[in-house]
Parts: C-alpha cells; sequence; structure tokens
C-alpha cells in the first residue's frame, strides 16, 4: 500500500511493456489493465513493484474499486474459471505472472501464494467495515491511514488515485468525496496542497477518526 504514494523524482516513464510476452515479468506503465472481469483465468499475478486497484463493474455500469495493492500481493482470483475482478495499475509497475499450471507444480510456490491471499482477505474484511459502518469523512480518513500508517506526521502524500477513483473505493460520489477532504482541512487535520497531494497536520485525530487510535 506505500507504493500508492507515488514517486514524482522525474523518472522516465516505462513502456507498456518492456518484457518478452513469453516471459512472467512485465514493466507496465501506470493506467493498463492487466486483466478484465470475465477473461479465462490463465494466470495468477504478483506485484514486484509498484500500485494496481482491482474494480468490479455493477449492472448498472457503475464501478466499485475492490481493493488496493502493492509490492507483495496478489490477484487475479478466479469465480467459476473466469477472473472475478479487472486489474489496472495506478504507477509504473513491475508484475511477475504465474501460470495456475505452475502452482501444481512448485507448492512452496503456492504455499507463499495463498499466504498473501490470506493476509488481503483479512484487509478486504476491514474495507468491508469501512463501507458498510463509517461515515464519509472516516472513510476518507481510513484511506489516509491506509496508504501510510507508519508517516503520516507532518509528511505529504502524493497521490496516485483520482478523486473519483478513491470515490469508487470508499463508495461516496466525487462529490462527498471532495466536501470529506474540505472537511479534514477546516478541522485543521490536513493541508491540501494541490489535487493530488495532501500533508498530515494531525496523525494522531486522522487514526482516530480511521479507528486506527
Amino acid at each position: 500500500m506505500r507504493q500508492l504514494i507515488e514517486d514524482r523524482t522525474g523518472s522516465p516513464s516505462r513502456p507498456a511493456s518492456s518484457a518478452d510476452p513469453h516471459s512472467p515479468l512485465m514493466r507496465v506503465t501506470a493506467h493498463v489493465t492487466l486483466l478484465h472481469e470475465g477473461d479465462p483465468a490463465r494466470r495468477i499475478m504478483e506485484v514486484m513493484d509498484g500500485a494496481v486497484m482491482l474494480t468490479k463493474l455493477l449492472p448498472d455500469g457503475r464501478r466499485q474499486v475492490v481493493e488496493l495493492l502493492g509490492p507483495g500481493d496478489v490477484f487475479g482470483l478466479a469465480c467459476d474459471e473466469v477472473y472475478a475482478c479487472s486489474a489496472e495499475t495506478l504507477t509504473p509497475s513491475t508484475i511477475n505472472a504465474h501460470e495456475r499450471s505452475a502452482l501444481e507444480r512448485d507448492p512452496v510456490l503456492a504455499a507463499r501464494l495463498l499466504r498473501r491471499f490470506e493476509t488481503q482477505l483479512c484487509s478486504m474484511h476491514a474495507h468491508a467495515l469501512v463501507l458498510g459502518r463509517m461515515s464519509a469523512l472516516e472513510r476518507v480518513a481510513f484511506f489516509l491511514t491506509r496508504l501510510a500508517p507508519e508517516g503520516l506526521g507532518g509528511g505529504t502524500l502524493h497521490l496516485s488515485m483520482t478523486r473519483q477513483e478513491i470515490a469508487d473505493f470508499l463508495g461516496l460520489t466525487l462529490e462527498t468525496v471532495s466536501r470529506a477532504f474540505s472537511e479534514l482541512k477546516r478541522r485543521g487535520l490536513v493541508a491540501l496542497l494541490r489535487a493530488d497531494e495532501v500533508r498530515i497536520q494531525d496523525r494522531s485525530s486522522v487514526r482516530r477518526l480511521a479507528g486506527a487510535a
């Protein structure tokens, strides 16, 4: 999750894919769709570097951001042998793609990926609590603590997600997310430097709002 704080050092962007198409290692730029919901599930992918978001489309066309992933996280779960979610990079990323058949041949790899899925499942349970019980202000505070749980004291977060993507993750409208950020600013908890830059002014208060104190 720390990789959702985007590196803005001016490094040149990577090509959409610089790896051989038959190689499991892929280097991709930001906002590249890696998997499409409903496609045949042939691979499980592992984030080596960068940030990825998983999304699902509702029948009416609305989008829900299901999960935010960083280095070490894995994705590509199947439902009836098709991908359960779409996956899109948020930042330039390096992805390791594992053929599903490889998991049957390599029990060590299979066990490692299973442990990562278990950890991520716990995070998704926390996300479900946010959507079901928290107010809009609490949800945005949760989002900020999720980005940098150990670095909120006086640090500046460079957000790699747009306000609309944040809204899709938190189950809110774009307008509600904007109002929540403004309210956090009014209370002196954050400073809004730019649309993609937020400085945490009061770490403990933000954590209390998020239920993490």
